[in-house]
């Protein structure tokens, strides 16, 4: 969108046809809102808009062919530190050195993903916020090895894809979910003894602090198993740490499949 040439690089064809079909989506849904804009000269530069984006869009299961040359590599796969640094460790033998390395990791210790890398100076973390096109914050993550070039490089790239920058350094959860976790985590534990219930204590947050979502509504948008995933590994590194414990009722949901919104029922059914 923002007029770079971008690579998408996943494990399998079909994974990438699925990939697109939801880009395609996405960008539909903007191209609509362009379509109504004078600015973007109504349907006919919508049109425009959408076909230069995809163009600029490669799907390919080839990481080096793209590695080689790219500005910048973001990870955003699983949220597992070992699948992390096998990965990294695969694209630093290929990019080239003036390649920034960065991951959208939103739980994961930045350094320890770097240190499978031998660009720790150039090795950060961007977290995004879903749904990105329209969540316009981005977590820049630091680390003692990071060199001031790259943090201003991550940031004005941020800054290109019209985000609004905020820098933090490699601390659990970052800013964000670090407050956001031990908080949906607590209305889950009030949910367990009994003090309200799941839709009272939503109402509560949205009508008495101006939230636009209640805890349980947006715990099961994210997903409960990546709730139950983040406070996991939270408690495995810490686990003197109270609010990191595990919760009966999270638990439950997940072994049952109840994630969310993505399997039609979690704390809530849709």
């Amino acid at each position: 969108m923002k007029g770079h040439d971008t690579a998408l690089v996943d494990v399998s064809d079909e994974v990438l046809a699925k990939s697109k079909l939801a880009i395609t989506k996405s960008l539909g849904r903007i191209q609509e809102k362009f379509s109504q804009d004078p600015k973007y000269g109504y349907l006919e530069g919508a049109e425009v808009f959408m076909s230069s984006a995809l163009k600029r869009l490669t799907l390919t299961t080839d990481m080096k062919a793209f590695v080689e040359s790219a500005d910048i590599v973001i990870e955003s796969i699983v949220e597992n530190i070992d699948a992390k640094k096998k990965l990294f460790a695969e694209v630093d033998k290929v990019a080239a050195p003036k390649c920034i390395f960065a991951s959208n990791t939103s739980s994961l210790p930045i350094a320890e993903i770097a240190s499978a890398t031998n660009r720790k100076d150039r090795f950060g973390g961007l977290h995004f916020f879903n749904p990105v096109p329209v969540m316009r914050l981005l977590e820049v993550i630091t680390t003692s090895d990071l060199g001031s070039g790259t943090v201003s490089a991550l940031v004005q790239f941020g800054e290109v894809l019209g985000k609004h920058c905020v820098i933090c350094k490699d601390t659990p959860g970052f800013i964000v979910n670090r407050l956001l976790m031990p908080y949906l985590g607590e209305a889950v534990r009030m949910l367990e003894r009994g003090d309200a219930t799941a839709k009272e204590i939503d109402q509560a947050m949205e009508m008495g602090t101006g939230y636009p979502m209640g805890p349980f509504k947006l715990a099961d948008y994210i997903g409960l198993d990546i709730v139950k995933l983040i406070l996991d590994g939270w408690h495995k590194r810490f686990p003197e740490n109270r609010i990191f414990q595990p919760i009966t009722v999270l638990d439950k949901l997940v072994s049952t499949g109840k994630l969310g919104r993505k399997t039609g029922e979690g704390f809530y059914k849709y």
